[in-house]
């Protein structure tokens, strides 16, 4: 073969290598751009990444939550994605897009929760340790606001929640490393009126949890650090013009160079359900892929899940009588029917149709407790008894507290109150779902707790029920502390609690402790002065200044709070026996030990000294601060709550003369039947006012 030969295949040869190098590399950049965007229209074969609740159903809906309450549900793209950019000493977040039709399906959604989050969170984040309710799936009380996590995310939240500043109970929202939204607005999207321009757009509302479909685009402009949110019912064929959320935030301060991309929900107290129907999602300013709508699966209605129509059915169908009618004829039956009656006969009138939500059937609380018997009895107190139960048809577990009432007197202002207060939502504070009238009986509806009230474990004496540790009772103090905070200064009426105690503090599955009863709360407006009421609550948790007030306040509160401190740190009840068989205010027993220099030996001998001297020197100040028999020398629960949490110096506990005058003319002013009622007060408040400023270690 010729030279000449031999360069001209070579040639040729170097043509081909250079043709199936490029055709390798056009592949290699196809699959990166592939890799970088995705579309689900529908998710049956999906290869989701799925937890907590969250299943395909068999026509291709991805159902994050089914009803049941309590729970929380992710699902997640199983490829993680870059969301920044590698040039440069700080690389820029990039430019990404997404697009996802949603529905939400409650029974009233006006009682609806609690969304639906669409997330981008680190590949290291912990979803495992997030909780359901109010936090979405997303976060627990100790991450939320963490600019540590580095989370995105945009909520479709269908419970206000003041704890996190929530508009409305129908919004989206733009989180970042918060709950608290950067930017939230009402439901909506902007539709065209007929006219030209800006000015020819109309804002129509959408009901989130309507149980209609909707979608949803996502968009973050990396050059002008914008993040654009839009909504749109399902069968509007076009996005919007106008986003309903624009706002800007730089989020290279917040996403990390590889993240996942998924969703988030969960329920709380109510029955709700959460599904996503399609999803795609695009990175660099390359729109979302069109979702194909025609092939999407359709939304259930919410009578078609089947366990809730069959437990419908049993709870609704009267029980045969055939055997009755044989036995005992016509006469007998008319007896059992008007028995029936009597047994559910509950107490109706015209104003309670405004609180017709918060309200449970008497029939659905006598099966949910068996009829009330004994072996559901979970305690008894001044005020009534307490039984577990089960609802005949969500199965969820309450506790039902029965109290006397006066029928006639300000029941619609109580019935009221006890609907306001059934709105609260705070990690601390036991959830007060409902009520039920009879005669002369007032039932309340709580969330049942699963370890019971905080006096068993300090004062059980019971092998099953383990001594409470330190940092179980630190945690409890501060937990009571915050709960109180949101109480008095945080929700949208002041609530003054008026039995703040042990045996008023729950104890849920994770040991947290929760305030519970509010039997006796009042509710007054902020800035507004408390009514004179009747004196109530528990001996050695009142306020001196009640016997001659006669009025609640907060800062009534902060002195039971502050015994409940010492009861908690010191395993001892409010008044103790000594060594003589006397009664002594446990106040006066931790005084002595301040003046003698020993003020943690007060510390629980059953502890065998483990606990953190510093948490339990602090604690233990701090009850004696709270339970100052003067009550403009107590803090405030804001004070107290920083105390705790080490944001301001616990002051020096140094009463000054005025001090002893003040406490003279208290004495002097009607207190004499209180003193009675409460032989210890005096000796209290004399040895509380000789405090020494001594730190002790």
């Amino acid at each position: 073969m010729s030279s000449s030969s031999i360069l001209q295949n070579s040639k040729k040869m170097l043509s081909i290598i250079s043709l199936c190098a490029i055709h390798i590399l056009a592949v290699g950049v196809n699959a990166a751009a592939s890799a970088e965007e995705f579309v689900y229209s529908g998710f049956t074969g999906a290869n989701l990444t799925l937890d907590g609740a969250a299943v395909v159903t068999p026509s291709g809906l991805l159902e994050l939550t089914n009803g049941t309450l309590r729970q929380k549900a992710h699902a997640i793209h199983p490829s993680p994605l870059r969301f920044r950019n590698r040039t440069g000493s700080s690389p820029a977040a990039r430019s990404f897009s997404a697009c996802f039709a949603f529905g939400i399906l409650c029974p009233d959604p006006n009682a609806c929760g609690h969304g639906i989050v669409l997330f981008v969170a680190p590949e290291s984040y912990d979803l495992s340790a997030a909780l359901p309710s109010q936090f979405i799936g997303l976060v627990n009380g100790t991450t939320n606001g963490d600019a540590g996590d580095h989370l995105f995310g945009v909520e479709l939240d269908t419970d206000q929640n003041n704890e996190f500043r929530d508009i409305d109970g129908n919004h989206a929202g733009v989180d970042v490393n918060s709950l608290v939204s950067v930017s939230s607005v009402t439901a909506g999207y902007y539709s065209s009126s007929g006219g030209g321009g800006a000015a020819g757009l109309l804002f129509r509302n959408l009901t989130l949890a309507s149980g209609e479909a909707m979608r949803v685009w996502v968009e973050y402009d990396g050059e002008e650090k914008r993040i654009n949110v839009t909504m749109a019912p399902l069968e509007m064929a076009n996005k919007p013009s106008k986003p309903l959320i624009s706002t800007g935030y730089d989020l290279s301060t917040v996403l990390t160079d590889v993240a996942r991309v998924g969703f988030s929900s969960a329920t709380g107290s109510f029955d709700s359900r959460h599904y996503v129907l399609g999803w795609s999602f695009a990175m660099d300013g390359v729109p979302a892929p069109a979702i194909d709508i025609s092939k999407l699966p359709k939304l259930p209605r919410f009578d078609d899940h089947p366990k809730q129509h069959r437990a419908r059915l049993l709870a609704e169908i009267v029980p045969p009588v055939t055997t009755a009618v044989v036995i005992l004829g016509f006469g007998a039956i008319a007896i059992l029917l008007v028995r029936r009656r009597l047994r559910y006969t509950e107490l109706h009138e015209d104003w309670e149709v405004e609180f017709g939500p918060h309200r449970f059937s008497y029939k659905d609380l006598f099966n949910a407790t068996e009829g009330f018997k004994n072996k559901n009895l979970l305690g008894v107190g001044g005020f009534g008894r307490v039984y577990k139960g089960v609802l005949p048809v969500s199965k969820m577990e309450i506790a039902v507290k029965k109290v006397s009432h006066d029928s006639k007197q300000g029941m619609k202002e109580f019935v009221a109150e006890v609907v306001s207060i059934g709105r609260l939502q705070h990690r601390n504070l036991v959830q007060l779902l409902g009520y039920c009238r009879r005669k002369g009986e007032l039932l309340l509806v709580y969330e049942y707790m699963s370890n019971g009230s905080l006096d068993k474990h300090l004062y059980g004496g019971s092998d099953d029920i383990p001594i409470l540790d330190w940092d179980q009772r630190f945690r409890i103090v501060k937990g009571i502390a915050a709960g109180l905070l949101y109480l008095h200064e945080e929700w949208e009426k002041v609530i003054v609690h008026r039995d703040i105690k042990a045996s008023n503090v729950l104890l849920d599955s994770d040991m947290d402790g929760r305030l519970g009863d509010f039997g006796l709360a009042r509710l007054y407006d902020h800035g507004a002065n408390p009514h004179t009421t009747h004196v109530v609550g528990t001996i050695g948790y009142l306020a001196p200044e009640l016997g001659r007030t006669s009025k609640a306040t907060p800062l009534t509160d902060v002195f039971a709070f502050g015994v409940f401190v010492l009861e908690v740190v010191c395993g001892e009840r409010p008044i103790k026996q000594n060594s003589n068989g006397d009664q002594l205010l446990l106040v006066d027993w931790v005084v002595d030990h301040w003046h003698k220099g020993s003020l943690t030996d007060t510390v629980d001998a059953r502890l065998r000294g483990t606990y953190i001297i510093s948490e339990a020197s602090l604690a233990l100040k701090m009850g004696l601060l709270c339970a100052h028999p003067l009550s403009s020398a107590r803090p405030s629960m804001r004070q107290v709550v920083k105390y705790f949490n080490g944001d301001m110096p616990l002051p020096e506990m140094n009463p000054t003369l005025q001090s002893f005058e003040s406490l003279a003319l208290m004495q002097n002013e009607g207190f004499d039947s209180y003193v009675m009622s409460y032989p210890s007060s005096v000796a209290t408040m004399t040895t509380l006012s000789n405090l020494s400023g001594e730190v002790v270690t």
